[in-house]
């Protein structure tokens, strides 16, 4: 019954969101970049009307925004993915009422800081940004002190999906799902309109931050939000979330707002009548997207199109290349990303060389 009541309510919610929320009614969404992000950032601190005390305010919350959508006696575990198997610290839900609250915490589940508080600049205490539950999740006990404070990092493995450390030249790094990334890259964006520079993306995320004109956003939490769409996990988060803080996540109401602000991949458009401005570069075509050796590309007369490829570390592999067809048969096999350019607009679009 439960699950039947999340769908309806995806479906429900998702018609309403074809057109822009009330919420959204003060916002110029015409604008770009820093002004739209300045807009946001006024609206969702305006409307943050109570901030949440850590305990137990938080443990609340958590209860009801991470409810799994198939049993309301639990809660799903960020970076989890497997109840079947005999591993707990792999779960993907657990009984919401086996939070802990003492120093014995094995097979319990803990509020993950999506953003680390040690992370911050300076770092966020409990109150404030640091109760925040926008950016706390539920999250089994061992997984989360796995997960540690590391730097999320792009998955260099394109057959292994789930959560877990990378190390990369001697470094600690962390993953944290194929089912979660676009949740991360939504909280992170979140955090840093929210409080601005005291919880900076580029102290959270690894590799480049070439899509974005200030520098100032991962490409991987770019990439993250438009190849995970939101879930109605998520969505369920923000309505949660909303009534006790007052105030929204928008990359959940709608993702593309982070193509707006920060262009690379263009991220689902929730509001269809919002102005995407990427017409011109629907015209193009790029194909195969598996591929041993070339990429074609098509621009059916659009001129002065530039092509960037990224891997998945945001290591720019071929740039400003402008010829029809790319040899990538020298490439390394796994994930690469295509970034097309015209006049300040950006898509990327992601292949695969086998």
């Amino acid at each position: 019954m439960k699950s039947i009541y999340y769908i309806l309510f995806f479906i429900v919610f998702s018609s309403i969101n074809a057109q822009i929320p009330a919420y959204y009614q003060t916002i110029n969404l015409n604008l770009k970049g820093d002004a739209l992000k300045n807009e946001l950032a006024t609206l969702i601190t305006n409307t943050h009307n109570y901030e949440l005390i850590y305990t137990p305010d938080v443990w609340n919350v958590l209860k009801d925004a991470d409810i799994d959508p198939n049993n309301n006696q639990k809660v799903l575990l960020i970076y989890g993915w497997n109840d079947t198997d005999l591993n707990k610290n792999n779960d993907l839900s657990r009984d919401k009422n086996a939070s802990c609250h003492t120093s014995n915490c094995e097979n319990k589940w803990v509020r993950e800081h999506v953003y680390p508080r040690s992370k911050g600049t300076p770092n966020l205490e409990f109150e404030g940004p640091g109760s925040d539950a926008h950016h706390l999740r539920a999250a089994d006990y061992d997984r989360n002190n796995l997960r540690s404070n590391f730097k999320f990092i792009a998955n260099p493995t394109f057959y292994i999906s789930y959560s877990r450390v990378i190390q990369q030249n001697g470094t600690d790094y962390f993953y944290p799902g194929d089912q979660w990334k676009g949740d991360i890259a939504r909280m992170i964006m979140y955090m840093y309109v929210r409080y601005g520079n005291r919880c900076q993306p580029i102290n959270v995320g690894h590799g480049s931050t070439s899509f974005s004109t200030n520098g100032d956003m991962p490409n991987i939490f770019l990439q993250w939000n438009a190849e995970d769409p939101v879930s109605a996990h998520e969505i369920n988060r923000n309505e949660t979330i909303f009534a006790a803080q007052g105030n929204r996540n928008p990359f959940i109401d709608n993702p593309y707002l982070a193509t707006s602000i920060w262009n690379g991949p263009a991220a689902e458009n929730k509001w269809k009548n919002l102005d995407t401005n990427i017409e011109t570069l629907d015209k193009v075509a790029v194909y195969p997207t598996c591929t041993s050796d070339f990429i074609n590309i098509e621009t059916n007369g659009l001129n002065n199109c530039n092509f960037v490829i990224y891997d998945c570390t945001g290591k720019i592999i071929l740039k400003d290349a402008t010829q029809p067809k790319i040899n990538v048969s020298n490439f390394s096999n796994g994930v690469y990303f295509l970034k097309l350019s015209f006049n300040q607009h950006v898509k990327t679009i992601k292949f695969v060389k086998k």
